[in-house]
């Protein structure tokens, strides 16, 4: 085996965590009576449902290419992988993502209810959430996650051209805006 590869390129600092900042979001909506005061707040804080939003997803879109490009590698440890050894608890696993699928879901009803504006997400949103999903689902977590041979890719990713997947991760970690990930989607979906 040669020097290995990082479990995370460099995503670490640049995520939230989607369902508690969005909970604190609608908490605040929601602490007024009044239905103008939530809408007001609403249109204040939907932009930033979608800026939290389309992050996570580009660094779910990240982590897709990041494993895509660690399996056209030689095989290697998976360095600094925080999973390794813990007990898998699949729910528990999977509940962040499940919790963005529900919002995507249902906020287009709260853009009509609270904005009076139609609303829907592009088809490729769920298809990176499920996929992602799948990738928790199929490595268990990253529990047993040793190296990178080790690791599985869900059945739909594409491939083609993940050698040169690192270099376009390590240009937008430098801007440290992971939406900047969305616009290479395409090379995995």
């Amino acid at each position: 085996m040669t020097k290995g590869l990082e479990f995370d390129p460099g995503f670490a600092p640049f995520i939230l965590t989607f369902q508690g900042t969005l909970e604190y979001l609608y908490l605040d909506i929601n602490r007024f009576k009044n239905l103008s005061q939530k809408k007001m707040k609403f249109r204040q804080y939907y932009k930033k449902f979608l800026d939290i939003l389309y992050n996570n997803l580009g660094f779910y879109i990240g982590c897709l290419m990041w494993a895509a490009y660690t399996k056209t590698q030689p095989e290697q440890e998976i360095l600094n992988n925080h999973c390794l050894g813990q007990e898998y608890d699949e729910e528990k696993n999977i509940s962040e993502t499940e919790y963005m699928i529900t919002f995507v879901r249902l906020f287009p009803k709260d853009m009509k209810y609270f904005l009076g504006e139609n609303f829907s997400f592009e088809p490729w949103v769920n298809e990176i959430l499920e996929m992602y999903k799948e990738f928790l689902i199929v490595n268990k977590g990253f529990v047993d996650t040793k190296t990178n041979t080790d690791l599985v890719l869900p059945n739909n990713i594409k491939t083609e051209g993940a050698e040169d997947f690192k270099q376009k991760i390590d240009e937008v970690i430098k801007t440290q805006d992971l939406s900047k990930l969305i616009e290479y989607k395409d090379l995995i979906l």
